[in-house]
């Protein structure tokens, strides 16, 4: 579920010290969040809960997240990993990944055809103003990635959003959703969260580079072998009963918090 909307609205007006701008922010907030919710939601595959996006806007996405990476001189590691983090999300196969890396390194090229590239993606997308806003929430989403945001990268994110009937009022939403996102996990209730997700991989014995596919058959591995159900024939003993149940809570738990944080269905 979305939530920043509510955070930043309700922390914008109680910093005025006044209850009924607190309740509105808060109710903006709201609003905000239900219109982000509606915008992504119809991008989740079905019973998968990955993205699934267009080759052409996918080739698009990572030839231009390389031209904005590269613009300020140098690519850093925090926008290589969330570049990376970006295809996991996208659930990318290998031969998926090698292509979006060819494309990322095909955009940083000084020659690259940047105005060209959006207004074709414009013209493709011309009646879809949820998948522009999409585009540059995920350009911008890699571009927050390190500590800050280059003049050259801004303007640049700035001119895609406005060949692409992006505001500024927009724009300025999604840069400070994306923030606070950032904020919240590198606060200590982000570090317990992300705590909390380490352990749940853990307990499936799974990698976090590991696809939805592979999260669903490591549960499902774990549940046939531990659930008290597949053991109640040998009869055994209460303490081993109940030492299943508990774990076979800890397996569903983990695979709960790992669906949510992956929006799996």
């Amino acid at each position: 579920m979305n939530y920043w909307g509510k955070i930043i609205g309700g922390i914008a007006g109680l910093a005025t010290g006044r209850p009924l701008l607190a309740l509105l922010g808060l109710f903006l907030g709201h609003q905000f969040d239900r219109g982000l919710a509606d915008r992504f939601s119809q991008f989740r595959a079905e019973g998968k809960g990955t993205i699934t996006l267009p080759d052409g806007f996918v080739r698009a996405l990572f030839m231009v997240m390389g031209h904005i990476a590269k613009s300020d001189g140098r690519v850093t590691d925090d926008e290589i990993r969330a570049a990376r983090a970006l295809m996991h999300r996208l659930n990318m196969g290998p031969t998926q990944i090698r292509r979006a890396i060819v494309w990322f390194d095909e955009g940083k090229s000084p020659d690259f055809p940047l105005q060209a590239t959006i207004r074709q993606l414009r013209a493709q997308y011309a009646r879809r103003a949820d998948l522009r806003s999409l585009y540059v929430r995920l350009l911008m989403e890699v571009s927050l990635s390190k500590n800050s945001l280059q003049r050259a990268e801004r303007n640049i994110l700035w001119s895609i959003s406005k060949e692409l009937d992006i505001s500024r009022v927009e724009l300025a939403q999604i840069e400070a959703m994306l923030r606070a996102q950032r904020g919240f996990r590198k606060s200590p209730h982000g570090d317990t969260d992300a705590a909390n997700v380490s352990r749940a991989y853990g307990t499936l014995g799974i990698d976090k580079s590991a696809t939805n596919d592979e999260v669903k058959k490591a549960y499902r591995r774990l549940m046939n072998k531990h659930h008290p159900d597949k053991i109640a024939a040998s009869k055994p003993d209460a303490s081993v009963l109940d030492q299943a149940e508990r774990h076979t809570r800890k397996i569903r738990s983990a695979y709960d918090l790992l669906k949510t944080r992956r929006s799996m269905r």
